[in-house]
């Protein structure tokens, strides 16, 4: 009776928590379908009374949407496959070779993941208009983004490599394979699906990052979706259910794709909790 109660009350804490980082999805959505004069009524309003749907095609047909999303897409995919293709090695070098310079390494690795893009924005910026860089803003914007997120795609393969037996390598040694053949053609088949779910959570981040797209994009045929919003910002005022029409349709995609690939991502970030 008493793991019952305790179970209940876990389930219970867990709902309340679902909800709270819930609501704001529920109010984007529900802001997009008022009247401007319905989004400040006091009391708010829960569900819109009168629901405003042609607010999402006049959003689509003035804000060129489509061009936005797949400036995303394409710098998402970008920022993806730089980290994957340099984080995959280094993930296991790391998990595989115990030293005083790997630990140097992984200590380094954890405190780049805790730098705040607004404190590294500057130097890059400076560091690619030195090199000129800058020319190329999509491309300068994707290795900045990959420069934030491989901490992240680094700490979650090392697990999943920490998981595959060194006995198998050593096999494949012993048969006449390189280090690097061993590598690609044992070690990586077994951890695809750790890094694929890896990859997918950099691919969600490059999706909706905004400070290093917003300080290296300037043409505004090249940027992102989460550029797009600040269109709707103006000095007298601001059109908040516009704004909120084009966030829902920037982030359904996404949400979709996490609602679809849930129970694989949850697998694959747990697939180093054991070895």
């Amino acid at each position: 009776m008493r793991s019952d109660w305790h179970s209940r009350a876990l389930f219970l804490i867990a709902l309340v928590l679902a909800a709270i980082y819930l609501f704001p999805l529920y109010w984007m959505y529900v802001t997009s379908l008022k009247t401007g004069s319905a989004i400040f009524a006091v009391p708010p309003e829960i569900l819109p009374t009168d629901p405003q749907w042609g607010t999402y095609a006049e959003v689509w047909a003035t804000t060129n949407i489509p061009r936005y999303l797949w400036n995303s897409t394409l710098i998402a995919t970008g920022v993806t496959a730089v980290t994957a293709i340099l984080g995959a090695g280094a993930a296991y070098v790391l998990a595989r070779y115990r030293n005083v310079w790997i630990d140097v390494a992984l200590f380094t690795v954890l405190m780049l993941q805790v730098l705040p893009p607004s404190l590294m924005v500057t130097p890059i910026f400076v560091g690619f208009a030195t090199i000129g860089l800058l020319d190329f803003p999509r491309t300068a914007a994707v290795l900045a983004i990959a420069a934030k997120t491989m901490p992240f795609f680094v700490i979650l393969c090392r697990a999943t490599f920490m998981t595959i037996p060194r006995e198998l390598e050593e096999a494949a040694l012993v048969d006449g394979n390189s280090r690097a053949g061993a590598f690609f053609f044992i070690v990586l088949p077994l951890a695809r699906n750790g890094i694929l779910v890896a990859a997918l959570l950099i691919f969600m981040q490059g999706f909706g990052e905004y400070v290093y797209s917003a300080s290296l994009i300037a043409d505004n045929r090249l940027q992102p979706a989460s550029i797009g919003m600040t269109n709707f910002l103006q000095p007298n005022v601001v059109n908040w259910n516009a704004i909120m029409a084009f966030a829902a349709t920037y982030v359904t995609p996404i949400l979709a794709a996490f609602v679809l690939l849930q129970r694989q991502i949850v697998n694959g970030l747990t697939s180093g909790a054991l070895k």
